[in-house]
């Protein structure tokens, strides 16, 4: 068990903060992206579902932003843990650790120690539902944009 109840519990708080704001810019740039693409013209489909994957990129990049800021902003705090493989861990390090724990590849070079591996378990059960809900979204629209006229 951890000692340090304050640094778990903001861990917790950041965490959800975290969760919340990431599910929030993914189903309002959903939702944007998706009324963007039905108004292009009928002529352009095949254009139209590159620019939805280019879209719903641009969305998970985003989304790793927000929990690699919340790593880093975290790590600046006293026994909310530690990354192994990067001491002091740079922004960009953050970023880098929740991409790949996002897109759920896993720990390698970069591994949380202590609290802060609540928000990495986080991360990557987060990025999985976010990935699915892309895929989903992706195959909706090239389903409406392919079908046969």
């Amino acid at each position: 068990m951890y000692q340090h109840w304050d640094a778990n519990a903001l861990v917790v708080l950041i965490t959800a903060i975290s969760v919340s704001l990431a599910v929030l810019v993914h189903y309002e740039g959903l939702n944007l992206l998706s009324r963007w693409l039905s108004a292009r013209h009928e002529s352009h489909r095949r254009r139209k579902v590159l620019y939805g994957i280019f879209g719903v990129l641009a969305l998970h990049v985003a989304e790793i932003w927000v929990f690699g800021a919340a790593i880093w902003g975290l790590l600046m705090f006293p026994n909310t843990g530690i990354v192994a493989g990067a001491h002091p861990l740079s922004l960009l390090d953050a970023v880098y650790m929740s991409a790949v724990t996002y897109t759920t590849v896993g720990f390698g070079d970069l591994a949380p120690i202590g609290p802060i591996r609540f928000i990495a378990g986080t991360v990557a059960l987060t990025g999985f539902v976010l990935i699915t809900w892309s895929a989903s979204f992706t195959y909706l629209e090239m389903t409406r944009d392919w079908r046969e006229r």
